[in-house]
């Protein structure tokens, strides 16, 4: 599998539908997908990020906001790229039950990111990985997680004995504090593991879902990634990757995969 067809073979399906709630000090008037980082919004960056190694096709599951965000991105021809829309239209579902009502694009498997998380790596790793523990153990989801030396804020997981698959989740106030193995905001998902989500409830992939399936027997591969790991969700993170973006785009360091220390 080469690196640019691996990701040109499967859609990416961004999850940028939330209220972004947190974020309402920075951008109160726009989604947060579209929080203007330098000259350009967060789900530009993050799509030519994706383009650059080889992705073509882009699902956006939208709610709040959602025509500014259609607006904005259009059919993705002025990024190269081809971008489609799954609509959340009465009641917003949560990251799990945006990904059920957007079932129809996973064939039959989907590269998912959160959208207001940047993770520089090569997804392509990250898709070998999940069809080589598929095709192993029936994996129905692989997870990139970031190592952090202060999970605080954080909620980690847990591994088997291996480090190759999950076991488990630690909400961000049922562990101790200190460094981990946090969820990067990255999946393989396998369209399997949707149909296990009712179809029209609201509810969450790493809260609900994931654990419904481990709890089921399922196995959820692991994907241990060094490269940096950004959330743009609140206000001072906003702001630190911004002055980071800004700092890439003077060409004084890089935001991109293996060129950046942690």
């Amino acid at each position: 599998m080469s690196h640019l067809s691996a990701l040109g073979d499967i859609p990416v399906v961004i999850l940028a539908g939330g209220l972004g709630t947190r974020l309402k000090s920075v951008v109160a008037d726009r989604p947060k997908g579209l929080a203007p980082i330098g000259d350009r919004p967060f789900l530009e960056i993050q799509i030519s990020l994706l383009r650059d190694q080889g992705a073509q096709r882009f699902v956006l599951c939208v709610g709040h906001k959602a025509a500014q965000i259609r607006d904005r991105l259009t059919d993705g021809s002025r990024l190269g790229v081809q971008i489609e829309y799954s609509l959340e239209t009465q009641t917003l579902l949560g990251t799990g039950g945006a990904l059920r009502l957007a079932e129809r694009f996973f064939e039959p498997r989907a590269l998912v990111l959160n959208g207001d998380t940047y993770l520089a790596a090569d997804y392509s790793q990250i898709l070998t990985r999940h069809v080589a523990e598929q095709a192993a153990c029936g994996a129905v989801a692989t997870v990139a997680l970031a190592r952090l030396e202060e999970t605080m804020r954080y909620g980690t997981v847990l591994l088997d004995s291996t480090g190759q698959y999950l076991v488990g989740f630690l909400e961000k106030k049922s562990g101790s504090f200190g460094p981990g193995w946090l969820n990067a905001g990255a999946y393989v998902i396998e369209r399997e593991l949707l149909e296990q989500i009712p179809c029209g409830e609201p509810c969450s992939l790493e809260r609900d879902v994931f654990p419904a399936a481990l709890a089921d027997g399922m196995r959820i591969a692991a994907h241990a990634t060094s490269q940096p790991f950004f959330d743009i969700g609140t206000a001072a993170d906003f702001h630190r990757f911004c002055r980071l973006y800004d700092d890439w785009s003077r060409g004084r360091s890089a935001i991109e995969p293996d060129r950046l220390a942690s």
